[in-house]
């Protein structure tokens, strides 16, 4: 009789275990605060099984907001050129996601959050630690503007997804990505390092 190599199958219900602690740690917690021993105990595992189904804190929390894209893969191209023009960039990047297929699950997502507490905050955790704080702290911006230039960037597109994805307000729905990066790119910039008045 042959051996069996490779990994093991994992139990499904201790993965699902282990997403709905990490869910609730985050959401309760935060990103910053939760931890994986946390998780593990509060799911019952040890953590070398957390880490064996999910690898890193990080891609534990993608599972849980169920992020198909790792922002750490994106965002180099966003940062790449420095200060000018990372608003435009952000603002492709984020049209070139979103108007793909795993798009789908972000407004899934975001259509959750606007009546579901628990979503919002781990949208807004994802949104926070996994992608503004990326930006932001390669950009050269006092530390006390960091929370008020990272939530107006925010405002800027998830407003831009609302209606360009849940709400399908035209002509920004149907609009041509590029047209919406001349438009909103420059007031994504002025949110990153323009005079906010």
């Amino acid at each position: 009789m042959a051996r069996r190599t490779g990994r093991r199958p994992g139990n499904p219900d201790t993965r699902e275990a282990i997403l709905d602690a990490a869910r609730t740690a985050f959401a309760e917690r935060g990103f910053d605060a939760a931890s994986i021993r946390g998780i593990a105990t509060a799911a019952g595992v040890d953590p070398a099984l957390v880490h064996h189904y999910f690898g890193t804190k990080e891609q534990l929390f993608r599972a849980t907001v169920n992020v198909p894209l790792d922002p750490a893969e994106l965002l180099p191209g966003v940062l790449a050129g420095g200060t000018d023009g990372v608003g435009e960039r952000l603002v492709r990047t984020f049209l070139k996601v979103w108007d793909s297929p795993a798009g789908a699950g972000a407004v899934a997502l975001l259509r959750s959050a606007t009546n579901n507490e628990w979503t919002a905050r781990l949208m807004r955790e994802f949104l926070v630690t996994q992608v503004l704080r990326r930006v932001l702290d390669h950009l050269d911006i006092p530390p006390a503007e960091l929370p008020l230039r990272g939530s107006l960037v925010a405002t800027q597109m998830i407003g831009l997804a609302m209606m360009r994805y849940v709400i399908r307000l035209e002509p920004v729905a149907s609009a041509d990505p590029e047209t919406l990066v001349r438009a909103i790119g420059p007031t994504v910039q002025r949110y990153f390092t323009g005079d906010l008045g």
